[in-house]
């Protein structure tokens, strides 16, 4: 199946929000995390499914996650890639932020390799997903973001088996305007340029991990629900020691991944979790004898888990440099989404939710009684196109994604806060995209 959408550089428009809670029909859940939950939803007007992320103003404010959902939004909001989950709608009430996104009939990546024989994936379907993954992960670094909360439970497979990147709210943004440009040397042997992304990420170090400067324990628990033991099996050495950390970080996810899609398992785990951090910054990666795995897959993993960010695969020139590598050279860049996929995921009426998780909901979200509230909103915005490089252009009236506001009461201890002002930044928008009917 192949994918529906257009994607270039100016297929996004930008509308004023065109729905809000009561435009949808809530279906089941999908997932759940601390400050929101997953909703496979029904436009009543159109009857198009989607997945509809719903995130409580009072649990972001009292977890101090508001800048999170805000960078989420402009990610989501600005990008237009084949591997990375599509937003249509955001919009806010009283009491949620609403993300309407696209629904991915294949369920969760990690649930399909749960099913799978050994509960793992032949070294050929790994490498054509982490193919995929490079390609989603060199877009973002263009973008000027690093991603950092790659693992499976992060990664959707599109009806056609093709992953989807989704949950964004740990990403970091490198700096004003997506970061440097990009600087582009020779072409590969089948014609693709090598971008170097780290380019666009070179000036930029953060200290900051999950709301924390540095600092263990810090909560582990993400947006979308996910086992804290899986997300700390998958952190750098480099977090772990407080250093700061780059884009490098998520290479060396991409490590572990390619590990864990082999094996079954990830290389550094530990009997509890100050053990998993001694094995990531102290144990060199082992092979198990089974499955055999090639030399060129071995050498793969172990420069990605390089101990030393600054040595590491990637950290050089980025995601160019990883594509490069001998395992990948099979690969024909150019052509990924228009290959099939080792996984093709059960066919579904969309509704029935086949390939996602049963999860049985105590709280429910009513979306009938949520009525919209337009930030700061006076008229309709005019449509307005995504210029090339990426930035979001001035909605009037609205707080935009591409300069995220300070946010009182997030980090400076107040507990007593206006709420439309913390939310403020947060884009009460449609997107319009290439190929829409």
């Amino acid at each position: 199946m192949a994918f529906r959408r257009t994607y270039s550089s100016n297929s996004i428009k930008i509308r004023s929000v065109e729905v809000g809670p009561s435009s949808f029909q809530k279906i089941k859940m999908l997932g759940r995390g601390d400050v929101g939950k997953v909703y496979l939803v029904r436009e009543k007007k159109t009857s198009k499914l989607y997945a509809m992320k719903v995130l409580s103003k009072k649990e972001m404010v009292q977890r101090k996650k508001i800048k999170r959902a805000l960078t989420e939004q402009e990610i989501l909001a600005t990008s237009n890639h084949p591997f990375i989950v599509t937003l249509y709608h955001s919009f806010q009430s009283d009491e949620y932020l609403y993300f309407c996104m696209e629904y991915c009939m294949g369920g969760e990546f990690f649930r399909a390799l749960q099913t799978r024989p050994g509960r793992c994936l032949p070294e050929d379907a790994a490498r054509f997903y982490a193919a995929e993954v490079v390609a989603a992960l060199e877009y973002l670094h263009l973008m000027g973001f690093i991603y950092r909360d790659l693992k499976p439970e992060n990664i959707l497979l599109h009806q056609s088996g093709h992953i989807m990147l989704s949950d964004f709210d740990l990403a970091k943004q490198s700096g004003e305007g997506g970061g440097r440009p990009p600087t582009i040397h020779q072409s590969e042997p089948n014609g693709v340029p090598l971008v170097d992304t780290r380019s666009c990420t070179a000036n930029f170090r953060t200290n900051s991990f999950v709301g924390t400067e540095g600092k263990f324990p810090f909560a582990f628990q993400s947006a979308c629900g996910v086992d804290e033991t899986v997300f700390v099996e998958y952190i750098a050495p480099e977090v772990i020691e407080g250093q700061g950390h780059t884009s490098a970080v998520d290479w060396w996810t991409l490590g572990i991944l390619i590990y864990e899609m082999i094996y079954a398992t990830t290389p550094f785990k530990g009997e509890h979790r100050n053990d998993t951090f001694a094995n990531i910054t102290k144990l060199p990666v082992h092979f198990r004898d089974q499955p055999k795995v090639s030399s060129a897959g071995k050498d793969i993993v172990v420069r990605l888990l390089d101990k030393n960010e600054h040595t590491r695969l990637g950290s050089m020139t980025g995601a160019s440099e990883v594509k490069q590598h001998k395992w990948f050279a099979k690969i024909n860049w150019g052509l990924l989404r228009n290959m099939r996929p080792p996984i093709v995921p059960a066919s579904s009426n969309g509704i029935d939710a086949v390939n996602f998780r049963h999860i049985q909901e105590s709280t429910s979200v009513h979306l009938d009684k949520g009525s919209l509230h337009l930030q700061g909103v006076a008229g309709s915005a005019p449509v307005l196109t995504l210029p090339a490089n990426g930035s979001f252009a001035a909605l009037p009236g609205k707080g935009l994604p591409g300069s995220l506001p300070s946010t009182p009461g997030v980090d400076d201890g107040m507990e007593h806060v206006d709420m439309a002002s913390l939310f403020g930044g947060f884009s009460n928008v449609t997107l319009v995209h290439d190929g829409d009917t």
